[in-house]
């Protein structure tokens, strides 16, 4: 489904279902990095205010943590986006 850590493919290598004729979270996904940028930074700063840690050891924790968490909840945040997107597509059965 994915092509990258948080790209969204064209198509399925499964199914050959076309992923292109829906919303796959091109447009608002920058909008959700930087919510999450937001969090991140309230969390690091309270962090810094309660602890006081040394530079290195920060550097060190938010580093990875900040790369695992937006690819982790981008990808969470594209496969919702496209499931939506598929089932508001769907016909219908009567």
């Amino acid at each position: 489904m994915f092509e990258a850590p948080a790209s969204v493919a064209i198509k399925c290598s499964e199914c050959e279902l076309e992923f292109s004729k829906y919303e796959r979270g091109g447009r608002v996904s920058g909008l959700f990095t930087v919510l999450i940028a937001i969090i991140l930074i309230v969390i690091a700063v309270g962090i810094e205010n309660t602890f006081r840690p040394p530079l290195w050891l920060q550097a060190a924790f938010w580093a990875p943590v900040t790369v695992g968490t937006v690819i982790y909840s981008l990808r969470l945040f594209k496969t919702v986006l496209l499931y939506a997107s598929f089932e508001n597509a769907k016909e219908p059965s009567e």
